[in-house]
C-alpha cells in the first residue's frame, strides 16, 4: 500500500474518527442552539474552540510527505463557519493554524493560511444562505472548493516550487475526496438531525392543537352528574374515553319541555379528526332539530328528529361518512321511550330480579347514508327501578393482545353482576372489566356509555 493509495487510506481513517466525534458532538445540550441558529457568545467559543480542536486532530491524524501533511485539518473550520458564521469559522481556523504553523515545513504557511480561509469560505456560505444549511451536495463543494484554494496557496507560497508541485499532485486529489466525503458523512448527519428536530416541533405542535381538540370535543358532550338533581324520577350517567386525542363516539341529553327528556348515543365511523368533526356538527344538528318538539305537537318524535338530521348530515357529504344512533324521548312522568335506533348497537335493558337482555335493534340505516330514507320509530315501557343501558362498538370490540373482543356476551354478563348498583357504578364496573380484559392493549375504539333508570312514578315535577 503506497502512495495515493496510502494517503487516502489514512484520510478516510481521521475523516471517520472526526465524522465520529462530531455526531458525539450533536447530542450536546448547547447543539440545539446551533440547530435554532439562536447562538450566545458563549455557545460560538465554543464552537471555535470544539471545530479547532477536531482541526489539530486532523493534522495530528495526516500523513507526512515530503515536508507536508495530508490531512483533513480543513473540515473542522469550513464546519464551523457553516453552522455558526466567518467569525466562529476563522476562530476555528486559526486554532488550527496556529498548531499547524508551529510543526514547521515548507508548507506551514500556506496550509496555515488555508486553514483559515476554509473557516471563511465556510462563514461566507453561511451568510450567503441566510443561516440555512447547505445540505449534503452543498457541504461536499465547499469541502472541494477549500482544497482547491489549499493547492492554489501551496503553489503561490511554498518554496522550493518543484517540491511544492510534487505535493500539490500527489495530495490534492486524495484531499478532494477524503474532506468531501468527510464534510459529506457530517452533513448527512446534520440533515438528519435537523430532519429530527423539525419533525419533533411538527409532532408538539400536533400534540398541542390535538389537545385542544380534545378539550373542545369533551366541552360538547355533558361531564356534570348527576345532571338534574332536581328530577328524583330518573337517575342518568354518561361517560365517553376516546381511543386516541379525539375521536368519533358521542352522547347528549336535554330536555325539550318539562316532562320531555331526549338522550343520544352515537358512533361516527371512522378516527380521528374526521370523525371528532362529523360528530361535533351531528351533535349541534341533533339540539338545533329536536327544538322543534318543544311545541305542543303530539306526533313529533325522535325518528322525525333523526330524518331531518339525516337530510342535514348527507347533503354536501363527499367524505362518504356516517354515524349509528340510538335517539330516545323519556317521559319522565311515565315512564314511556319512543326511540329510533339508526344502525346502532342494541340497547340492554336490565330489569331487578332478571338477566339483563338486549333489545331488538330495528332495521333503520345509519344517518348520512341515503337523504331520503324513512325512519321508523319504537316503543318502550320502563317499570320503576328499569336501567336502559346504551353504549358504542368500542365496549364489545374491546380486543386484548390475542385480537379476542370482549364480545356482546360478556358485556351481558358483566351487567348481570351489577344489580343494586346506582348508574354511575353500572359505569364504572363495565368500563374497569373492558380495561381489566384488554390487559393493557392499545384501545381500537372509543368507549362512549349510558345508562338511564326509571325511579318512581311520583315525586315528579
Amino acid at each position: 500500500m503506497t502512495g495515493g493509495i496510502q494517503i487516502i487510506f489514512t484520510l478516510v481513517n481521521s475523516m471517520a474518527v472526526i465524522a465520529v466525534i462530531s455526531y458525539i458532538l450533536t447530542k450536546v445540550p448547547f447543539y440545539q442552539d446551533v440547530i435554532d441558529k439562536k447562538l450566545t457568545w458563549q455557545d460560538r467559543f465554543m464552537l471555535i474552540l470544539v471545530f479547532g480542536l477536531l482541526s489539530i486532530y486532523g493534522t495530528m491524524s495526516g500523513f507526512n510527505f515530503m515536508g507536508a501533511i495530508a490531512n483533513t485539518r480543513d473540515l473542522g473550520p469550513a464546519l464551523a463557519g457553516l453552522f455558526a458564521g466567518p467569525l466562529v469559522g476563522v476562530g476555528a481556523g486559526l486554532i488550527g493554524a496556529v498548531h499547524r504553523y508551529s510543526l514547521g515545513g515548507i508548507t506551514c504557511v500556506s496550509c496555515s493560511l488555508a486553514t483559515i480561509m476554509a473557516g471563511l469560505v465556510g462563514g461566507l456560505v453561511y451568510q450567503w444562505y441566510k443561516g440555512r444549511f447547505v445540505g449534503v451536495l452543498g457541504a461536499m463543494a465547499v469541502a472541494a472548493l477549500n482544497q482547491v484554494i489549499h493547492s492554489a496557496l501551496t503553489l503561490l507560497i511554498a518554496r522550493p516550487f518543484d517540491q511544492a508541485y510534487l505535493i500539490v499532485r500527489d495530495f490534492t486529489g486524495p484531499m478532494i475526496l477524503a474532506n468531501s466525503a468527510g464534510m459529506g458523512l457530517y452533513a448527512f448527519i446534520i440533515m438528519n438531525l435537523i430532519r429530527e428536530r423539525t419533525l419533533e416541533k411538527t409532532k408538539q405542535l400536533m400534540d398541542g392543537e390535538l389537545q385542544a381538540a380534545h378539550q373542545i370535543q369533551m366541552s360538547m358532550v355533558p361531564k356534570v352528574f348527576p345532571p338534574f338533581p332536581e328530577q328524583p324520577a330518573f337517575q342518568l350517567h354518561a361517560l365517553l374515553e376516546p381511543a386516541k386525542e379525539v375521536g368519533g363516539d358521542l352522547y347528549d341529553f336535554f330536555f325539550i319541555d318539562d316532562r320531555r327528556l331526549v338522550f343520544v348515543v352515537g358512533d361516527v365511523s371512522g378516527k380521528g379528526v374526521p370523525a371528532s368533526l362529523f360528530m361535533a356538527v351531528t351533535t349541534a344538528l341533533l339540539r338545533a332539530k329536536s327544538q322543534f318538539g318543544a311545541r305542543p305537537q303530539e306526533g313529533i318524535g325522535p325518528h322525525d328528529i333523526l330524518t331531518v338530521v339525516n337530510q342535514a348530515l348527507c347533503r354536501g357529504n363527499d367524505a362518504s361518512m356516517f354515524v349509528t344512533l340510538y335517539c330516545g324521548i323519556f317521559d319522565i312522568q311515565t315512564g314511556h321511550i319512543d326511540f329510533c335506533n339508526a344502525g346502532h348497537n342494541p340497547p340492554v335493558l336490565i330489569r331487578p330480579g332478571k338477566a339483563p337482555e338486549y333489545l331488538p335493534a330495528g332495521e333503520n340505516l345509519p344517518l348520512g347514508v341515503m337523504e331520503d330514507y324513512p325512519y321508523q320509530k319504537g316503543t318502550l315501557l320502563l317499570a320503576p327501578q328499569d336501567i336502559l343501558f346504551l353504549y358504542t362498538d368500542g365496549v364489545t370490540e374491546a380486543m386484548d393482545r390475542e385480537s379476542v373482543p370482549f364480545s356482546d356476551e360478556r358485556l351481558l354478563e358483566s351487567l348481570g353482576r351489577t344489580e343494586g348498583m346506582a348508574v354511575d357504578k353500572i359505569l364504572g364496573k363495565i368500563l374497569a372489566d373492558v380495561h381489566l380484559f384488554v390487559k393493557g392493549a392499545l384501545p381500537s375504539d372509543d368507549i362512549t356509555m349510558l345508562a338511564l333508570q326509571y325511579t318512581s312514578h311520583s315525586n315528579t315535577r
